[in-house]
């Protein structure tokens, strides 16, 4: 079993980073990798202010926070990535251009890096296939933020080896996270079980069920969930929740992974959620307070 040592990133987006900044934090020399300077460097910002963070609450050292920005380097070439010995993929959830990608990486790096995706909903079979090393292609599925949240699904495709399961397995461990296998089925396990519970939150509000206030108030405090359903997917992104569902809609045909009119009026208005300013709630006060949605 190879071990890993050096761990390169595609993205540093929301999860990109948060999966950067907890490599490099448990001792792994990290590249990341974006499309332009200016996104990196907004990256690197954003992983700065979260290690800011856990030093003034105590949870990591100054040394240990300059340990980890001295294992980080960022790139917009491709080629920099060629001897990483894992590449954890986390950019949008495009399946041609993860395909591409994968296969411009596939040529570049070496027999023994395993390839992952942090696709949350796309099959990991669906970009193997782009590449000549499908046993060595799996899912690590992190959770936002990833600094602070212990899960990550690692997922196994029919082509998988076990070799490379493994290792995808160990790694994660290293990185102080709980894994959990799962199979390459569109939205694993959580996002299987978990979007529909979404969907129907916004279907009962559509349905006049309940306000916003009152359905996420009935889920924390009736079945202690640390956030409500429409809080949540303000916090996830409306447009983020708007492809998940399109593609597990057009994985299973089922109507409880179909997106709610609601849901695509609020993407088209440009309503995202919490990274708009306003979604369910309207962020420019504190705190939030509902949005009105002409229901």
């Amino acid at each position: 079993m190879s071990e890993i040592k050096k761990v390169g990133v595609l993205g540093c987006g929301l999860m990109g980073r948060g999966i950067a900044q907890v490599a490099a934090t448990n001792g792994y020399t990290t590249i990341v990798r974006e499309i332009s300077r200016e996104l990196n460097d907004k990256g690197k910002a954003a992983i700065v202010k979260s290690l800011d963070k856990l030093v003034e609450k105590g949870k990591l050292t100054a040394d240990d926070r300059d340990g980890t920005l001295g294992r980080l380097t960022f790139t917009t070439e491709m080629s920099d990535l060629k001897d990483c010995d894992i590449v954890v993929e986390a950019i949008v959830e495009d399946l041609d251009l993860k395909r591409a990608l994968w296969k411009e990486l596939d040529g570049l790096c070496p027999d023994h890096t395993i390839f992952a995706s942090n696709t949350s909903s796309l099959t990991i079979a669906a970009m193997a296939a782009a590449t000549e090393r499908a046993d060595r292609f799996v899912g690590l599925h992190f959770f936002n933020p990833v600094p602070l949240m212990k899960l990550v699904e690692v997922v196994r495709t029919v082509t998988t080896s076990s070799d490379s399961f493994d290792r995808a397995m160990a790694f994660a461990r290293t990185l102080g996270k709980e894994p959990i296998a799962a199979k390459d089925n569109s939205g694993f396990i959580v996002n299987l079980l978990l979007v529909p519970y979404l969907l129907d939150a916004i279907r009962a509000l559509e349905q006049g069920v309940g306000s916003a206030e009152d359905i996420d108030k009935g889920m924390v405090l009736g079945t202690g969930h640390p956030m409500g359903p429409l809080a949540l997917l303000d916090f996830v992104g409306l447009d983020t929740t708007l492809k998940i569902a399109d593609i597990m809609f057009d994985e299973y045909r089922e109507k409880r992974y179909a997106p709610p009119p609601l849901l695509k009026r609020m993407v088209l208005a440009g309503w995202y959620g919490k990274k708009s300013g306003k979604g369910f709630y309207d962020y420019s006060t504190t705190p939030p307070t509902a949005s009105r949605l002409g229901l």
